[in-house]
This record gives C-alpha cells, structure tokens and sequence, in this order.
C-alpha cells in the first residue's frame, strides 16, 4: 500500500495485504434508524428483539444494540447490529428479515466491517459460577 494524502480510497485488496497478519474477519454491520419517530419503533419493539435473539441463538449474532445520542444521555430510535454473514447481499437479506424493518418502522443501511483488531476477555469465578465479559 502506497499512503498519499491525495488518495480518497484505497482497494480492498490493498488493505488485505497490508493487515495480512492480522484476523481479517469480515462482518456486516447494519445500522438503522427511525423513519417516522419513536412510535412505530416501539410498536414493533418486542417482534424486533425476539428476532435479534433468534439471530443470536442462529450464531448470526456478533452484536447489537441502542445508539445513543452524541452526550450519551438520550435514545431516539437508532442503533447498530453486527452480522456473520456470506457477502453484503446476504447481511442486507437478514436485515429485511427484521420485523422493525419489515414494518417501515425503520430503515437500514449495511457497511461490510473489516475486523483486524481488538480482544474480549471472559471472566469466570468457579466458586460463584458468575462471569464477566470486558
């Protein structure tokens, strides 16, 4: 990879090469938000969570969750949903599944996302038979 400051992108390949040791796992991150307020949100609230507990149980599931306002003090409808998935159209595919989505309640954009770093540690307490997750 040649780094010039008058590049806008760089290809894909280029990246791959460049982060050759590293996890390289690629994900699809969906992010969505309301289109008419809050109200068709939590209108379909419960059908949308069942479904993202299915997608997690399926092992579909990296992660999901509310987005919060920049001051971190308030929800307005948005929020982000990881997928294991084959290619973009098939993240784009499970993310119509969804009944928030299916409903016009929100609507969805798909990014592929490039995991190379990062950790997750896992505590767990024989003695307690509690665990954490950092």
């Amino acid at each position: 990879m040649n780094p010039d400051d008058t590049l806008a992108a760089v290809p894909a390949a280029d990246v791959l090469a460049a982060s050759g040791a590293m996890l390289q796992k690629q994900l699809y991150a969906i992010f969505t938000k309301p289109v008419n307020g809050l109200g068709p949100v939590f209108a379909n609230i419960e059908a949308h969570l069942a479904f993202q507990v299915d997608l997690e149980r399926e092992g579909v599931m990296f992660a999901a969750g509310p987005m919060w306002t920049d001051d971190e003090q308030r929800w307005e409808g948005e929020g982000m949903v990881v997928v294991r998935a084959a290619s973009r159209d098939a993240a784009i595919a499970i993310a119509e599944r969804d009944p928030m989505h299916k409903a016009g309640a929100r609507s969805f954009h798909v990014r592929p996302w490039l995991v190379n770093e990062g950790s997750v540690t896992v505590k767990l307490d024989y003695s307690t038979q509690t665990f954490s997750i950092a």
